[in-house]
């Protein structure tokens, strides 16, 4: 708190002081008759209790109870904890870049590390073999920050105007997805690539564009109308991707 100034406070005819918390919050204090001087001196007080105990009363943390209940708000809060649920080594090892898009996603998010539950952040490992791609998708419920570690990898969004910004990454450089944007990784290079992605919610989500048109049983005539791909391409990503219909 500042020191108190002293005011000519809207033409009172009692003196006044200002007191100024943070910058924020001003409280007036005046000089009245006793009748009404100990109500006037409450007020500060109780301004400035309520600002300081506010900030106190929050838990630090809320470790997920990956065996109880789990809401939009993420899992319930484990009652027991120690300093093992705020580590997690998952992330040491390359993942399995063999299949399909030659590419691997080692997530830590809330169900694979609890101590994130809450908290607004997460982590994954993004592991790319030569020629690997993570194909177009998109994150709900976060924005996308990914640091390049090891090759070279281009990587790209779409913005809601159909604009697309994309770029190569070398290592150290960094490049951001907003939420809820498509976007991809392909490893641009001739080695292995490896990247860390980190994300602004413990639980971003994922949806992945070929897997959302092709992996389910969405009739191809749909799909046909609605993309102005031809049925026979269409059947043939189905046959790719397991989708049937």
């Amino acid at each position: 708190m500042d020191i108190p100034s002293r005011t000519n406070c809207n033409g009172s005819k009692y003196p006044c002081f200002s007191f100024y918390i943070k910058g924020e919050l001003s409280l007036q204090h005046y000089f009245q008759p006793p009748k009404t001087s100990a109500i006037n001196m409450f007020i500060p007080i109780f301004f400035i209790s309520s600002f300081l105990f506010s900030s106190t009363n929050a838990a630090d943390f809320c470790v997920g109870d990956l065996n109880g209940p789990v809401g939009p708000a993420g899992y319930s809060c484990k009652k027991t904890v120690t300093v093992n649920d705020f580590v997690y080594s998952g992330l040491a090892a390359t993942g399995n870049t063999s299949n399909l898009i030659k590419a691997a996603v080692t997530p830590a998010f809330s169900a694979q590390f609890p101590g994130v539950n809450g908290l607004g952040i997460s982590i994954a490992r993004l592991d790319l073999s030569v020629g690997g791609v993570i194909p177009m998708h998109t994150h709900p419920g976060a924005s996308e920050v990914l640091v390049v570690i090891q090759g070279t990898i281009c990587a790209g969004f779409i913005s809601s105007a159909n604009k697309v910004y994309f770029k190569s990454l070398n290592k150290g450089d960094i490049m951001v997805f907003p939420q809820g944007l498509l976007h991809f990784q392909i490893n641009a290079g001739k080695t292995q690539s490896l990247a860390f992605v980190s994300f602004s919610s413990p639980d971003p989500g994922l949806q992945i564009l070929d897997f959302a048109l092709f992996a389910n049983d969405l009739p191809t005539d749909i799909i046909e109308e609605t993309t102005f791909l031809d049925a026979a391409q269409i059947k043939k990503l189905k046959g790719v991707l397991g989708g049937t219909g």
